[in-house]
């Protein structure tokens, strides 16, 4: 777990993922998922806008593009990912996976891990997972409420996911004692409308709807960090009213 004080030392770095249970899908739906999501991320802001498929085994393979979204290529791509031991059969009920870079500097490399498709019970396997810059003008770029609540937004829209977040690593850290089923609360939080209605939330805490399919909780204006009490406190107080309307569980005591 991150302390506060070691916090202060090394700067938070910060990610966003959306997160969802068993739901098969073919090789096709999976491509189309991902295009309106890369299509929609390259909108959030131009170093979100040129991807490379990361080839299986990592490494190894040439180079190839993602960007502008080609559908034969995508589903070829999330074909080739599905699982499977080494000469043996495809395990199809663990997904298909597409890992992707893109093309900037060394400080401003970041990364997306999409798994599409799983339907194994009991299991959150299906996931998108975008890296972000911790450092350096990028990151004053990426790492704002505006920019990740499009972000968080964007996966909301293309994968229709049971939760999803953008946090930073740290404040993930201090909820790991919770669920892995239940929502972590985020910098910026996105819970569907099937779990019900988001109640009356304390300033400085902002509401958005996400068309008719949800709601985007953004916590506070500024970079939510760790480093900061009130931050802290100010997140304890909405995962409890969250909790009280049956959309979470209460935080770990």
């Amino acid at each position: 777990m991150t302390t506060h004080a070691e916090s202060q030392t090394h700067p938070e770095t910060y990610y966003a993922g959306a997160y969802w249970g068993p739901r098969r899908e073919s090789p096709e739906s999976c491509a189309q998922r991902a295009a309106v999501f890369l299509n929609q991320l390259a909108a959030c802001d131009p170093l979100l806008a040129n991807w490379n498929k990361i080839p299986k085994p990592r490494g190894k393979g040439r180079k190839t593009p993602l960007m502008p979204p080609d559908l034969p290529a995508l589903t070829e791509a999330f074909r080739r990912g599905v699982n499977r031991e080494p000469g043996g059969p495809a395990i199809e009920h663990l997904g298909l996976m597409v890992s992707a870079y893109n093309d900037g500097l060394p400080k401003e490399l970041v990364s997306v891990d999409m798994t599409c498709g799983s339907y194994a019970q009991n299991s959150s396997a299906n996931v998108c997972v975008l890296s972000l810059p911790s450092k350096g003008e990028s990151a004053e770029r990426l790492l704002t409420a505006s920019v990740l609540t499009d972000v968080t937004r964007s996966m909301a829209l293309a994968w229709e996911p049971d939760w999803a977040v953008a946090l930073s690593h740290a404040h993930r850290d201090l909820q790991d004692g919770e669920d892995k089923a239940d929502p972590w609360l985020g910098w910026v939080t996105y819970l569907p409308s099937q779990r019900g209605t988001v109640p009356p939330l304390p300033a400085p805490v902002r509401i958005e709807p996400v068309e008719d399919r949800g709601t985007l909780i953004i916590l506070t204006p500024e970079r939510f960090t760790v480093a900061n009490p009130e931050h802290l406190a100010l997140a304890r107080q909405v995962r409890e009213l969250l909790a009280r309307a049956g959309l979470m569980r209460s935080a770990a005591s």
